[in-house]
C-alpha cells in the first residue's frame, strides 16, 4: 500500500506514474531531479506478470544487451549518448553494470535492476507505491504518465481503451520488414501505383516494385518454406488473423497464394522491361514522412531474423538491402499514438495523461527508457508552469518522438490488431507501427565525398561518414535543447 509522501519538491503536486519498468524509472528520475515529487506506482511486488520474475524495478525480461555503443556510426549508440548527456538514470545504471559485449552495451541484469531500485528509493522526492492501478477515473491525478509496457493489466488494457476514445488499443501487431530507400536497386525496381492509380495526395507511383520471373518466385516461396521460424511463448497468446498471416504461412497454404495476396502482379509495367509481365511483384510503401523508409506490404513474418535477411535479399533490387527493422509477430501492448498523443505526450482527449515507454510504439530497452526520459521532462515544466519544446527531429530522440506523434505515414506496414477487429482477407490496413532508433528517422544529408582533411572518401566509405555527420549534428543539436531547458548535463562533442 502507500507510503507516507517524502519531503516535497518545488511543487506540493505530485506527478504519478503507473509502471515501473525502464520507461517509468526514468520518468520518475527526471522528473525528481527536476524538483517536482514524484508517485511511482509498480503492480509487481503486489501482483506479477507472465515475463517478470522479481519485484525490481526496470527488470530486464528478455537480453541484457542495450546494444551498440557506438555513437558515431550507429543510432542506438546515439541514443545512449544523447540520453547520458541528459542525465539518464537507466544509462547511468547501465554503464555501472555493464558486462564485456564487444562494441555493445550488456549489464549484468540483476545489478542493474538493483541500482536503478536502489537510486529511486534513495530518491528524496521519489516515493514508490507498490500496488494496481485499475482505475483512473477515481483519482485526483493533474498529471499522469502511464508507462506500463506491452504486459500492461487487462484492468489497465481496459482503462487506456476507454480513454482512447476510439478503439485504437492494439493487442499483438504483425510487423514487415522495412528497409532503407537508398538501398533499394532502382536500376531493378520501379515507382508506380496499380493501375496508376493516385492516391490522395495525387501520387500515382507511390510504392517502388520489385519484378520477379517464375523461376525468381519459385526459389523465393522455397526459401521461405524452409527458413527457420521462431515461436510464440507459452504466455504470448497470439492468435492469427486472416487479414495479417505470416508470408511463410500464406506460401504453406499454396504455392501460389502469394501470387493472389501481397505479390499479385497486376496493373504494373516494368519501365525496365515493358514487354515482359512478371509473374510476381513485390511492392513498398513509403514507411515515414522523411522518405527515408520503406516497408515491404504484406511481409510481416515470423521468420527468425538471420533467415529474413537472407530471403529477402532474394528479392530483385533488394539484393543489397539495409533493413531498418526485421518483421515480426509477438503480443504487445501500444497505442496509436500519431492520432492519440500531442507533441507532449499527451493525451489529446484527455492533457492531464501521458504515456511514455514501449505502450508508445517505440521498441526495444533504451527507446523506451528515452521516450520515459522526454516524458517525464515534459511532465515536469508543466508542473513548474513552463513549457519545455520538444528536442530537435535532428536528434535521436527527437526522431523518436517525431515517429511516435507526427512522423508516421497512414498506410504503413504492420497491421495491428485488436481483439475488436479482426480481419477477414488480405487487405493492407492503415497503421502504426512500433519501431527501433535508425538513421532513417533522422533528416537525411548528403554523403560527404571528403573528410575533415579535405582527403578523398572512398565511394563504399561514405555511407559511414555520412553517418557521423547526422551524429555530430544530433549531440550539438541536444546540447543547444539542453541549455535552453537548463535541464540536463552537457558535454562537448
Amino acid at each position: 500500500m502507500a507510503q507516507s509522501m517524502k519531503n516535497l519538491g518545488m511543487t506540493n503536486t505530485p506527478l504519478h506514474i503507473i509502471g515501473g519498468g525502464l520507461a517509468g524509472s526514468e520518468a520518475a528520475w527526471q522528473a525528481a531531479e527536476a524538483g517536482i515529487p514524484v508517485v511511482l506506482h509498480e503492480m509487481r511486488g503486489v501482483r506479477g506478470t507472465e515475463a517478470h520474475h522479481t519485484d525490481g524495478l526496470a527488470e530486464l525480461v528478455c537480453s541484457n544487451s542495450f546494444r551498440s555503443d557506438d555513437w558515431q556510426f550507429n543510432a542506438v549508440g546515439l541514443l545512449h549518448a544523447e540520453m547520458r548527456r541528459s542525465g539518464s538514470l537507466i544509462l547511468s545504471c547501465a554503464d555501472a553494470h555493464q558486462v564485456p559485449a564487444g562494441g555493445a552495451l550488456a549489464v549484468d541484469r540483476d545489478g542493474f535492476s538493483a541500482a536503478v531500485t536502489a537510486a529511486l528509493e534513495a530518491h528524496p522526492l521519489v516515493t514508490i507505491v507498490r500496488e494496481e492501478v485499475t482505475s483512473l477515473a477515481d483519482k485526483p491525478w493533474d498529471n499522469v504518465i502511464c508507462a506500463t509496457g506491452p504486459l500492461t493489466s487487462q484492468a489497465l488494457s481496459d482503462v487506456i481503451l476507454e480513454l482512447s476514445g476510439e478503439g485504437h488499443l492494439s493487442f499483438f501487431d504483425a510487423i514487415a520488414p522495412i528497409v532503407h530507400a537508398d538501398s533499394i536497386d532502382m536500376s531493378k525496381a520501379w515507382r508506380q501505383s496499380r493501375y496508376d492509380k493516385e492516391g490522395p495526395g495525387g501520387d500515382a507511383a507511390a510504392y517502388i516494385n520489385c519484378p520477379m520471373d517464375r523461376s525468381q518466385y519459385e526459389a523465393f516461396i522455397d526459401a521461405l518454406l524452409d527458413g527457420s521460424k521462431a515461436d510464440f511463448k507459452d504466455w504470448e497468446h497470439v492468435p492469427y488473423f486472416d487479414g495479417c498471416l505470416p508470408i511463410e504461412v500464406m506460401a504453406e497454404r499454396g504455392r501460389e497464394t502469394l501470387r493472389f495476396g501481397p505479390m499479385k502482379p497486376v496493373g504494373l509495367t516494368n519501365p525496365h522491361n515493358p514487354t515482359v509481365k512478371a509473374h510476381a511483384i513485390v511492392q513498398l510503401r513509403q514507411d515515414n514522412a522523411l522518405g527515408t523508409l520503406y516497408n515491404l506490404v504484406g511481409f510481416q513474418t515470423k521468420l527468425k531474423h538471420g533467415a529474413q535477411a537472407d530471403v529477402f535479399r532474394m528479392i530483385p533490387g533488394l539484393e543489397n538491402a539495409q533493413f531498418a527493422r526485421l518483421g515480426g509477430l509477438h503480443r504487445n501492448t501500444f497505442i496509436q499514438s500519431p492520432k492519440l498523443l500531442d507533441r507532449q505526450l499527451r493525451l489529446k482527449s484527455k492533457p492531464s495523461i501521458r504515456f511514455a515507454g514501449q505502450i508508445t510504439g517505440v521498441e526495444g530497452y533504451v527507446e523506451s527508457a528515452a521516450i520515459g526520459l522526454l516524458a517525464g521532462r515534459f511532465a515536469a515544466a508543466q508542473a513548474l508552469g513552463r513549457e519545455v519544446a520538444a528536442p530537435p527531429e535532428t536528434t535521436a530522440l527527437g526522431a523518436l518522438l517525431n515517429h511516435i506523434t507526427i512522423g508516421h505515414l497512414e498506410g504503413g506496414a504492420s497491421q495491428p490488431q485488436s481483439s475488436l477487429q479482426p480481419q477477414s482477407s488480405f487487405q493492407p490496413q492503415p497503421s502504426f507501427q512500433p519501431m527501433n532508433v535508425n538513421y532513417g528517422l533522422l533528416p537525411p544529408m548528403e554523403a560527404p565525398k571528403a573528410d575533415e582533411n579535405g582527403q578523398k572518401i572512398p565511394l563504399k566509405e561514405r555511407g559511414r561518414a555520412k553517418k557521423r555527420l547526422m551524429s555530430v549534428r544530433a549531440l550539438n543539436d541536444l546540447n543547444s535543447w539542453l541549455d535552453g531547458q537548463k535541464l540536463g548535463e552537457r558535454e562537448s562533442v
